[in-house]
């Protein structure tokens, strides 16, 4: 078959009901070039549809959508307008949807954890008010070194309500790699686990940090979660706390009234082409972008159930976060290897927390390839709809073989390019064009 055929489409019904079609069809637009070429011609008019269909909740409006008054590259967006992340993710859903699941957590070792939007802004509200009270404030920074569990997206989503700047760095760093990330930020307060499991071994996480805080000169309070039952970790008498004695007593905080542009986020780059390099995300900026790739790449919407194979030391982590929560759908974690303890784990995890969007990426299905899609058959995947992807280009077989072996040729691939520089994508397949193999639409 041609690489440059379209071998995926939705049918009517499915494509009628995508946010896309819907977003088009409530402002008369009849096709997508049409939508792209008026979203470019008037930016302003789009991004403000956007956020009104998406509900994304400002608690000011703001006057300007777009300012380029400083040149191009300096772009300011929603100015005056007051924004918080974690409003949007969380406590909009809390009240409409008290009951419906926000996040399903799954470990190695078996244990799974859900809550729902009610249990989740209870959850944020303490530990921002636990993060006060160790004196962080609106613009500090806070460092998060922990595996993808339930515990790092609510400190993401904390930090944020606190007008804070959240620090994701990747769990599995060794201590010179995290001192290089919190060095610039200086840190007011770390969080760290005590240790996690991977591959049936303990990964001891507080040792690494206390070395990493050493080496970067950082004194901040340490916030330590007990993640791994029976591992005692290292304590520093006046420095470190308890996430268990912490957050469950601290007084529930409200979103502060950030505006748009604060900082929300600093995301490092990988340090493949020199040291690495902090990347900083807003408040409004970085959710209206990638709760809008979301809803119009990925097509979630509330009630479904977003996963990346990833961590939030890459980008992907925070973009799930966003891209499902800001969206009303639950996100799903797992802190273990996709192939332990055996080559069928990522499927049977995808199962098992009902997972409707799997973000994978092509080295992924590489190393999954070999051992056929028989592993993937032994699971329920019937609620699966889309594949996303991410990461590097594919090459044809694996790509066909996820297509073909493992999704019956009925889930679309929807394959994106971005960057942690931009925090979101700029390349991507929308499903109303169909899908080409390997293709980024």
């Amino acid at each position: 078959m041609d690489r440059f055929e379209v071998v995926w489409r939705p049918d009517p019904e499915l494509a009628a009901s995508t946010n896309t079609a819907r977003f088009m069809e409530a402002h008369g637009i009849g096709s997508l070039d049409e939508l792209g070429e008026r979203s470019v011609r008037e930016p302003e008019w789009f991004w403000t549809e956007v956020i009104r269909f998406l509900g994304l909740p400002f608690d000011r409006e703001p006057t300007v959508i777009k300012d380029t008054s400083r040149g191009l590259p300096w772009t300011t967006w929603f100015v005056d307008g007051r924004f918080n992340l974690s409003r949007a993710c969380v406590d909009r859903w809390a009240d409409e949807a008290p009951d419906r699941m926000a996040v399903k957590s799954l470990r190695e070792s078996g244990e799974a954890t859900v809550v729902t939007f009610a249990g989740l802004r209870d959850l944020v509200s303490r530990l921002a008010g636990a993060l006060a009270s160790l004196g962080v404030r609106r613009g500090d920074a806070v460092a998060v070194f922990l595996p993808m569990s339930l515990e790092a997206v609510a400190s993401m989503l904390a930090v944020a309500r606190l007008g804070g700047i959240f620090v994701p760095v990747f769990s599995g760093y060794g201590a010179e790699a995290v001192a290089t990330r919190i060095t610039d930020p200086g840190p007011k307060v770390v969080i760290c686990a005590n240790a996690f499991q991977r591959r049936g071994k303990t990964v001891a996480m507080k040792p690494v940090a206390d070395e990493a805080m050493r080496m970067a000169g950082c004194e901040a309070p340490v916030l330590v979660v007990d993640y791994l039952p029976g591992h005692e970790p290292p304590m520093t008498d006046g420095r470190d706390h308890r996430w268990e004695d912490l957050v469950p007593a601290a007084e529930p905080l409200p979103p502060a009234p950030t505006w748009s542009e604060d900082p929300v986020m600093i995301a490092y780059t990988s340090g493949t082409t020199g040291r690495p390099k902090g990347a900083v995300h807003v408040q409004a900026g970085l959710t209206v972008k990638l709760a809008a790739e979301g809803a119009f790449q990925l097509e979630v919407k509330p009630g479904d159930t977003l996963m990346w194979v990833t961590d939030m030391g890459w980008i992907m982590g925070p973009w799930t976060v966003v891209a499902g929560l800001a969206n009303g759908a639950a996100v799903a974690t797992y802190d273990g290897a996709p192939d332990y303890p055996g080559p069928d784990r990522i499927w049977q995890v995808v199962a098992e927390l009902g997972v409707t969007h799997l973000g994978v990426s092509p080295t992924l299905i590489r190393a999954l390839q070999p051992h056929g899609a028989d592993q993937a058959r032994r699971h329920d995947l019937s609620r699966l709809e889309v594949f996303g992807s991410t990461g590097e280009p594919w090459n044809p077989e694996p790509w066909w073989w996820l297509f073909r072996e493992v999704g019956g040729e009925r889930i679309p691939i929807v394959n994106i390019s971005g960057g942690t520089e931009i925090g979101a994508c700029i390349l991507s397949v929308n499903q109303l064009l169909g899908v080409k193999p390997t293709s980024l639409g």
